[in-house]
């Protein structure tokens, strides 16, 4: 239930697990100036957002970074590379950094070439680095990670079923985006095949089932979105509405921003930044796949389609409601688990290992168009993370079990890729 006092649908576990900084060579916070990385991070997303948006663009992103990562690294050898070690390097690695970022994504998005020709011409010029040697450690290492790339998949259509429980197709309606097409199938299937950058298997952190239709769990999440996620729900206060709707952004966009504004403030180094880059988008990346395989598998159906036929789900305390609509349209994929919260742990989690604290001021902007405040200060990482849980289910898109759960699996995730790559080198 809501605590009207606190703000919060009920108290969440602040789980902090954090790493060692061995090896980083961190800043004083003495801000810095925008970098390559952050520079061509920006560029990045630009590309993404209009070549393989959605869930497949976290793939792309992470690896635009780990051939950042990499060009960075020939020259600095501090943190092991992803991939490829490009020896003998010289120049720039600034131009090492924008070659890496601009070979990989024409390589992936043939289309937009133009406007990358232009935006690489711009870059180069503006920071005097065109000709510089170092453009060819970062073709070298585009080229390596190109043979990586994680390519759309023609699989079969996927519409789940409609027994009780099942996720189905959903309908969309007019003025709440995201607008996904009515009754669409599942969104980028392949995802739930896709090879791992970090991970062993897609399964590796597939969490338990979802709690069972019978259980009074269920009904206690199944009357929580009823209420609080409701499109015209009497109990959600303007505030909550708010909160919601500014997490309804774009997430990949949303996190990398803050990941810029972070790094601009707080990293002078170049290896620095392009490693807390890359880390925490492999880790997103890998958190999505594992989210999609756990959708996939459990297909366990959204709160729309539960509350509309709760009368068939075998448990008599679950009132349908045959009218109910959530918040905002509901994405078209399965509820279990939270593809927004396992991307945010991901991130928080990652942020948390790189800075060794889970306290850490910061602010997190939004370009959702019906959010009304569009920033947000925080002072701990992980109370980004609970407003995500919170946020999914007062959109009414998700049960609180599939927010949660999401967040322990992103958190694992992020936990892997710390601890196992881009680690220092031992000297």
């Amino acid at each position: 239930m809501w605590n009207k006092s606190c703000g919060v649908l009920r108290a969440v576990t602040r789980q902090c697990t954090v790493g060692l900084m061995a090896g980083i060579w961190l800043a004083s916070v003495v801000p810095a100036s925008a970098d390559a990385v952050t520079s061509w991070n920006e560029i990045t997303l630009k590309a993404v957002t209009i070549g393989r948006a959605g869930a497949a663009g976290y793939l792309d992103t992470a690896l635009v970074h780990a051939a950042i990562h990499d060009a960075v690294q020939a020259f600095e050898g501090r943190f092991e590379p992803y991939y490829t070690s490009i020896p003998n390097a010289s120049g720039s690695p600034s131009a090492a950094v924008a070659a890496a970022a601009y070979g990989v994504l024409v390589g992936i998005y043939p289309a937009q070439k133009p406007s990358l020709d232009t935006d690489y011409l711009n870059y180069l010029t503006a920071q005097g680095l065109v000709g510089d040697p170092g453009l060819a450690v970062g073709q070298a290492a585009a080229a390596a990670l190109l043979t990586q790339y994680r390519p759309p998949v023609a699989v079969p259509a996927f519409t789940g079923s409609n027994e009780p429980g099942a996720w189905r197709p959903t309908p969309s309606y007019i003025g709440a985006p995201p607008t996904p097409p009515s009754f669409a199938p599942m969104a980028t299937p392949y995802l739930v095949t896709t090879t791992p950058y970090t991970l062993l298997r897609p399964s590796q952190f597939r969490p338990q089932p979802p709690p069972p239709m019978t259980s009074q769990q269920y009904v206690r999440e199944y009357d929580e979105v009823k209420a609080y996620g409701a499109r015209f729900s009497s109990v959600r206060s303007a505030a909550q509405t708010d909160l919601a709707y500014f997490w309804s952004e774009n997430f990949v966009a949303q996190w990398n921003r803050t990941l810029r504004a972070i790094a601009a403030a707080h990293i002078t180094n170049l290896g620095d930044s392009a490693r807390l880059f890359a880390l925490a988008n492999l880790a997103t990346a890998d958190a999505v796949i594992s989210c999609w395989e756990t959708k996939y598998h459990f297909n366990f159906w959204r709160p729309i389609t539960a509350i509309q036929l709760g009368d068939t789900d075998g448990n008599p305390d679950t009132v349908a409601d045959p009218t109910w609509e959530p918040l905002i349209n509901t994405p078209n994929y399965p509820d279990y688990t939270s593809g927004a919260n396992n991307v945010t742990a991901a991130m928080v989690t990652t942020l948390q290992h790189f800075f060794g604290t889970d306290d850490f001021a910061f602010t997190i902007t939004s370009n959702a168009p019906l959010a009304v405040q569009k920033s947000r200060d925080f002072t701990r990482f992980s109370d980004a993370a609970d407003q995500v849980v919170n946020a999914r289910i007062l959109l009414g898109i998700h049960f609180r079990s599939a927010d949660e759960e999401a967040r322990q699996q992103g958190t694992r995730v992020a936990h892997w890729t710390f601890q196992k790559f881009l680690r220092p080198v031992t000297p």
